[in-house]
């Protein structure tokens, strides 16, 4: 097998699988350790994946910022399905907040609303979505732009929020941890998400497998304080217990 087509099939299992093993690699590509061993040192020095103790990742577990332009590009099968998920718990003249990122604009394009739906939104992307159906009352929050997100952050849009109420907020991640909570890569964003989840009735979180067990730069709060995950089947047995354990509720988008 060529060193390309290696290379290739080894950034499809960790977009997949979020990690791949040594050992599995061995067992996939038929090749030894040392040529695995080899092949992930020259994609970690491309910046493609980050080795750590006998596997590798997608990413450095300490995330580092990227474009939703980027994001979008990753899971994106794993991402509609979240998507379509969350848009089945919305329930007719419902009232709910959606924040940023590609699995939020996943579920912005699955949205079909019962009767009429006042939606809050803080990202560009889904609001331009959601515009195009009449029977969405939708605001937009105003405030800083951030770039990378095409998203608002800010005193501006946390005012709206602090008056309002509503039954759901719908929540993109960069990380879950267990022990440490959910994080993003940006301080000002987690602390609208904040005020966000303080607004809200239930706080779902939209977040494919990946992002269990990795970190973000802020963190937005600990896990008692989400009601929902929805994500992938590429969960692990070890994760999807220990979130039923935490009393949260787990749905796997197929």
């Amino acid at each position: 097998m060529l060193k390309e087509k290696r290379h290739s099939i080894i950034l499809d299992s960790l977009i997949k699988y979020g990690s791949v093993t040594v050992s599995d690699l061995v067992e996939k590509l038929n090749v030894s350790s040392v040529t695995v061993r080899k092949d992930l040192t020259e994609l970690e020095k491309l910046g493609k994946l980050y080795r750590s103790h006998g596997k590798a990742i997608l990413i450095n577990p300490h995330i580092n910022n990227r474009s939703v332009i980027e994001k979008e590009k990753m899971a994106p099968e794993e991402k509609r399905a979240i998507g379509l998920a969350g848009a089945r718990l919305i329930d007719r003249d419902d009232s709910i907040i959606i924040a940023s990122g590609s699995t939020v604009h996943a579920l912005a394009h699955a949205i079909q609303p019962i009767h009429r739906l006042t939606v809050v939104s803080a990202s560009l992307v889904s609001s331009e979505i959601l515009a195009a159906d009449e029977n969405i009352d939708l605001i937009q929050l105003g405030g800083m732009l951030r770039h990378s997100s095409l998203s608002v952050v800010g005193q501006y849009s946390e005012m709206i929020l602090r008056d309002c109420s509503f039954s759901k907020l719908y929540l993109g991640v960069d990380g879950i941890d267990f022990e440490y909570g959910i994080t993003t890569t940006d301080m000002r964003e987690a602390e609208l998400n904040k005020v966000m989840m303080g607004a809200a009735q239930k706080t779902i979180i939209l977040a494919d497998s990946s992002k269990f067990g990795r970190r973000g730069f802020a963190k937005i709060g600990d896990m008692e304080c989400v009601d929902i995950i929805i994500t992938d089947p590429g969960i692990s047995p070890k994760d999807a217990k220990a979130v039923e354990e935490l009393g949260i509720d787990l749905i796997i988008a197929r």
